[in-house]
């Protein structure tokens, strides 16, 4: 197979979503950064880049998902999750209603209407980046990735 060819890259079983994934984590890992750069500046521009690359990361999740659930009915056929292959579904999803959740957490501070205080929005930004870390912990060994040797 070669690396360059358009089309086996594309038709790939799993390569969509093992590509797709990385934009999400690291816009909404960006994120929380920027969040907690704002929070100790004081500087609101700071809470406005983490909106926005929140909502990217929110939005970034739809084709992620989608792909892993390609991914999962063209290799395995729709059998029954179990395993790694369900820890990782249960967590990938967890982590995704976090994202979206921070993201309307920031969205209301955006407005000047907070919804929570600054010390819940981190609590649930610290919970969905690990979540977040596991769930691509678990897909690291189902793409083979982390497995030893």
């Amino acid at each position: 197979m070669n690396p360059f060819d358009p089309k086996s890259a594309l038709l790939a079983k799993h390569a969509q979503h093992v590509v797709l994934i990385h934009f999400p984590i690291a816009l909404f890992f960006m994120s929380v950064v920027f969040d907690l750069i704002a929070l100790r500046r004081a500087n609101p521009n700071w809470g406005i880049v983490a909106y926005y690359n929140s909502a990217a990361a929110a939005l970034a999740t739809l084709p992620a998902i989608a792909t892993g659930l390609l991914a999962w009915q063209l290799q395995l056929e729709g059998k029954p999750l179990r395993g790694i292959l369900r820890l990782h579904f249960v967590l990938a999803l967890l982590s995704t209603t976090l994202i979206w959740f921070v993201w309307w957490l920031q969205d209301g501070t955006r407005r000047k209407r907070p919804r929570g205080s600054p010390a819940f929005r981190y609590a649930v930004e610290l919970v969905a980046v690990s979540l977040t870390t596991l769930a691509a912990h678990a897909g690291g060994f189902l793409s083979g990735v982390n497995v030893p040797g």
